[in-house]
């Protein structure tokens, strides 16, 4: 027996050592960096251990506003996209003989560069001496004022970012989803119909309960992918996210440590950290909510 365990480990090793490598080391030295006032990188010095880097970050202005902007970001982006993936889902299943044509049209934004698609929302978007971008256009056909969505007021560099989030992400929700639709056994259906049951009655007694599962598992991911955002608005906004007002938490860790306030990892690993607590504190909600409205 004690054999067999000793073998189980040693197929383990490779796991282990590459997770104690690149995940557990580097989480000790984000703790070690946050809390050492002081830092110094080139001659790797400190003024001793505290927790001024914390209340640092917690008061600086473009930290507050990338907090802003995500906590915006995850309310619009995880409930609309998460609702529409579940809409669309349920028309492909609904079309038996296009399914799977649909189901690869949709899937395509999953599978193209993330800076190519920004780059055509800012094309569409976009207002120049020499265009107004395709939506103003469009507007303008009703009457609207042009809006410039990249480089004018707040709520349309916002809009713009939360629509192109929700365009980017809805492609695996929809997969997923999909797939979980079509692992439903349609015993259920066929019974409820024979028993007249009407259509809203069995989607929310038969296929909510059936793939809440993945609904969960995609609200939880989803939380966290959104949290994460960064390049999203780099496509959209360019590098420098702060003259934007458009700064997400990671934008504002990666500017610490290499933007043009760049060389302070201590403050790049206390924001680190407060991103690792908000997430943490909302998976956890997410999941115990989850006990009592999933049915596995």
């Amino acid at each position: 027996m004690k054999k067999r365990g000793f073998k189980a480990w040693l197929y383990l090793l490779p796991a282990v050592v590459f997770l104690a490598i690149f995940m557990i080391y580097p989480l000790i030295d984000v703790v070690i960096y946050s809390v050492e006032e002081g830092y110094n990188f080139a001659s790797q010095t400190d003024m001793g251990v505290g927790g001024y880097n914390f209340a640092y970050v917690l008061r600086d202005p473009y930290f507050l506003q990338a907090v802003k902007n995500t906590l915006i970001l995850v309310a619009i982006t995880v409930p609309l996209s998460t609702g529409l993936s579940l809409l669309i889902s349920l028309g492909l299943n609904a079309i038996k003989p296009l399914k799977n044509l649909f189901q690869t049209v949709y899937f395509l934004p999953y599978v193209t560069n993330t800076l190519a698609v920004g780059l055509v929302f800012m094309i569409l978007f976009k207002k120049t001496a020499y265009t107004d971008g395709m939506i103003n256009v469009l507007l303008k056909v009703f009457g609207a004022r042009p809006v410039d969505f990249i480089d004018g007021p707040y709520w349309a560099k916002m809009f713009v970012l939360c629509v192109y989030t929700i365009w980017v992400v809805m492609p695996f929700k929809i997969l997923i989803l999909t797939s979980a639709l079509a692992s439903v056994n349609q015993t259920y259906y066929d019974a409820a119909r024979i028993d007249g049951t009407g259509k809203w009655r069995i989607f929310t007694r038969i296929t909510l309960p059936m793939i809440s599962p993945m609904i969960s598992y995609l609200v939880i991911t989803g939380f966290i992918g959104a949290f994460k955002a960064y390049s999203d608005a780099v496509a959209l906004f360019g590098v420098d996210l702060n003259a934007k007002g458009m700064n997400t938490i990671v934008g504002y860790v990666y500017d610490m440590l290499y933007g043009n306030s760049g060389g302070y990892p201590s403050f790049a690993s206390a924001a680190a950290l407060i991103l690792f607590a908000i997430v943490f504190t909302i998976t956890v909600v997410n999941l115990l909510v989850s006990r009592k409205q999933v049915h596995y």
